[in-house]
């Protein structure tokens, strides 16, 4: 099990825009971050991203990028690299499922146009939400692989 912890949260109220940081959120099961505009009945209800690909980012586009500014809604210091659809993620009291990895890029996104290059579309983890609950920055964050919680 991969443990770390919620690096950053943030959240929009309009998609392909960069999110804003906040302290914390309510997640609401089934239907993601309260008051984010990703949030909603569908698979896609809450993303993951993490330090080490904004790093590497930070490389491809000669400057830092701030948390939130590829939309993504929770930067952790765990490597996501070997998440994969089925596995969990707890925060705190919150249980996410990864639903999908990676995304459609929008070249015409305010994102794009700001950064250059997005990696939401490779290395982005989209959840929805099994169980919600308050989460902060701060939080620990688990990763559980896919046959570690009865579903293989």
């Amino acid at each position: 099990m991969l443990k770390g912890r919620v690096v950053a949260i943030s959240v929009s109220k309009e998609k392909g825009v960069p999110k804003e940081n906040v302290p914390k959120v309510k997640i609401i099961e089934g239907y993601g971050i309260e008051g984010d505009a990703h949030a909603g009945p569908w698979h896609r209800q809450v993303s993951f991203l993490d330090t080490y690909t904004l790093e590497w980012m930070k490389e491809i586009v000669g400057r830092p990028l701030r948390y939130g500014e590829l939309a993504e809604n929770i930067t952790t210091d765990v490597d996501l690299s070997q998440v994969e659809v089925g596995d969990q993620i707890k925060v705190g009291e919150c249980l996410f499922e990864v639903t999908q990895i990676g995304k459609k890029c929008h070249h015409g996104c305010a994102i794009f146009q700001r950064v250059g290059k997005c990696e939401m579309r490779t290395r982005g983890i989209f959840t929805k939400v099994i169980k919600g609950g308050l989460i902060k920055v701060g939080d620990t964050l688990e990763i559980i692989k896919r046959g570690s919680h009865g579903e293989a």
